[in-house]
């Protein structure tokens, strides 16, 4: 600053020297204060003439706080902010944990339940100063009126993104541990057939044909969401029926049998040359999320709020099978594409109804068959 000539204002230590106004040929006046703090003289910059709005007035007010101690030196607010920079907090280690989650099937779901949720009350946190009021407060201000499964998936994102760090050594772990809400996974929804009729006529008569089309698949081959987003024409094999589910829930490549109702479904849906998708956005995107637009023709049909409308059709797949007697439990694994046979456990109730009702059918019919010899012998014993 030596070699730049200061100039003074009616303000005591404040001062300017003239330099080019950016993208401008004129020039502008650039303030700077001095000022003693803690026995330290201070020469910094207060703003520029045009660009900050400064003036010898606003100049001088900021010296005044800074004298007091009232509003932090340039190079206090810049140290404060490399310190904030520095600190591994929970924001800060969600951006490296992104980094290396760049193909995961689920990260578009844990961005949107990071900003939604976990953002605004823990980004700013180191996760050992978290406190359980911290957790509190989340689950009473943005998980309040959620589900269970929601709150359990939310406080799992925030423990996966804490391990990350504290796997690598960037961060302290939590000092407590976080208690899951229990969830009840053995829901499975089931449609009557009146409710079944009315689905089928909503779905013929929206005009949204990629989600029809999605939920027709979904109650044709009880095909999980990200499956159905993720389909590919080169995945449906129609000469010798199959449909090819590429890295499933349950990981590896699965094939399913493509049923003739899917097969209708599917050669009858519109192709687009060049798009390989099967399912896409306007856009020519995959879809992430559907519940909009699929509660709409829920609603249209009269189906209870609470069915979830791709998971409800999934279960409601798997439940008509189950109910029918005629597929074991293994099959429907096969066909649910359930790694383990645990979650097909579900639907056991169903099938032992359908066994149950066959063998109280056994029964009536030999009972029929005996009633019918009992009548023959006294009829035989009366002649005699």
């Amino acid at each position: 600053m030596s070699s730049v000539k200061m100039f003074k204002t009616d303000y005591p230590g404040v001062f300017y020297i003239l330099g080019k106004r950016t993208g401008h040929g004129r020039k502008e006046k650039i303030y700077y204060i001095v000022y003693r703090r803690k026995g330290r003289l201070i020469n910094e910059k207060a703003g520029k003439q045009y660009e900050d709005d400064m003036t010898p007035a606003r100049a001088a007010g900021m010296r005044a706080r800074r004298i007091e101690g009232k509003e932090l030196s340039n190079a206090e607010r810049r140290r404060v902010e490399q310190e904030k920079k520095d600190l591994w907090n929970i924001a800060r280690l969600w951006k490296e944990y992104v980094k290396t989650k760049h193909t995961s099937k689920s990260l578009s779901t844990d961005k949107s339940r990071f900003e939604k949720y976990l953002k605004g009350i823990l980004g700013n946190k180191e996760p050992h100063k978290i406190a359980l009021l911290d957790i509190d407060r989340l689950q009473r201000r943005n998980l309040k009126d959620k589900s269970p499964q929601t709150v359990k998936h939310v406080l799992a994102l925030l423990l996966r993104i804490v391990h990350f760090g504290m796997y690598r050594g960037i961060c302290k772990p939590l000092p407590f541990s976080i208690t899951m809400p229990k969830v009840s996974n053995l829901k499975t929804e089931d449609l009557t057939q009146a409710q079944l009729k009315a689905l089928i006529k909503a779905l013929n008569e929206t005009p949204d044909i990629m989600t029809a089309n999605i939920m027709r698949m979904a109650m044709y081959t009880g095909m999980r969401r990200g499956e159905l987003f993720r389909l590919c024409w080169q995945d449906v094999d129609f000469q010798r029926g199959f449909i090819t589910i590429r890295d499933p829930k349950g990981g590896k490549d699965e094939k399913i049998p493509l049923n003739s109702m899917a097969r209708g479904v599917l050669k009858k849906h519109p192709r687009q040359p060049g798009q390989d998708l099967v399912f896409y956005r306007k856009d020519g995107k995959p879809f992430t999320e559907i519940t909009r637009q699929a509660r709409r023709i829920t609603k249209a049909a009269g189906i209870p709020q609470d069915f979830r409308p791709l998971h409800g059709l999934r279960h409601h797949y798997a439940s008509a099978l189950a109910s029918s007697g005629e597929v074991d439990l293994y099959v429907l694994q096969r066909l649910l594409t359930h790694k383990s046979p645990i979650m097909t456990q579900r639907y056991s109730h169903l099938r032992d109804q359908a066994l149950r009702k066959a063998s109280d059918l056994a029964g009536e019919l030999f009972k029929e068959v005996e009633d019918k010899a009992d009548q023959v012998e006294i009829a035989e014993g009366g002649e005699t």
